[in-house]
């Protein structure tokens, strides 16, 4: 087989199994990192690097690896926006955690968060008590958006913020 075939066929068949791994152990693993998954994260694609290239160890070889990474997260994203029921098997829907200062124990359950570490975020929002909460969002990338409401103009407020020490849930 052609050195550079070789490359491309290995770099998509560790593409498609990681896709397929991170599907299986939790979808959102990469974007919530803690120590031990900057780890898994380090050690994996050290395992997987010669997979890729084989005994193509050269400049090109790491190149066009690269490159094949970056067709296939191209195209799979394409296939995300194109095809609703391929997005949600990829993604998880974004899970309503507070609404109307009302606490789901059940979605709390379901997506591995404390109501300890929901007070956390519903504080780093600025708000002071859950029931001053309108809706409080677990989005798909792991952070918690937060919308309240201003007891004196009754005026919405929405924020968003990006945590460092994202949650994981599958």
């Amino acid at each position: 087989m052609d050195p550079i075939l070789n490359v491309v066929v290995r770099s998509l068949c560790v593409y498609l199994f990681m896709v397929i791994a991170i599907r299986l152990f939790g979808k959102n693993q990469l974007s919530q990192l803690n120590a031990g998954d900057i780890v898994l994260l380090l050690l994996i694609s050290n395992a997987v690097q010669n997979a890729m290239v084989g005994p193509d160890t050269s400049l090109q070889g790491g190149l066009i690896a690269a490159l094949v990474l970056f067709v296939a997260n191209f195209l799979l994203k394409r296939l995300m926006f194109s095809n609703r029921s391929f997005e949600t098997f990829m993604e998880d829907d974004p899970v309503v955690l507070i609404k109307d200062g009302i606490v789901d124990h059940i979605a709390l359950n379901r997506v591995k968060i404390t109501e300890s570490e929901l007070e956390e975020a519903i504080r780093e929002h600025g708000i002071d008590q859950i029931k001053k909460v309108k809706l409080s969002v677990l989005e798909v990338d792991g952070n918690i958006s937060v919308v309240s409401e201003d007891e004196k103009s009754k005026q919405t407020h929405y924020t968003r913020i990006k945590r460092r020490n994202k949650r994981k849930y599958h």
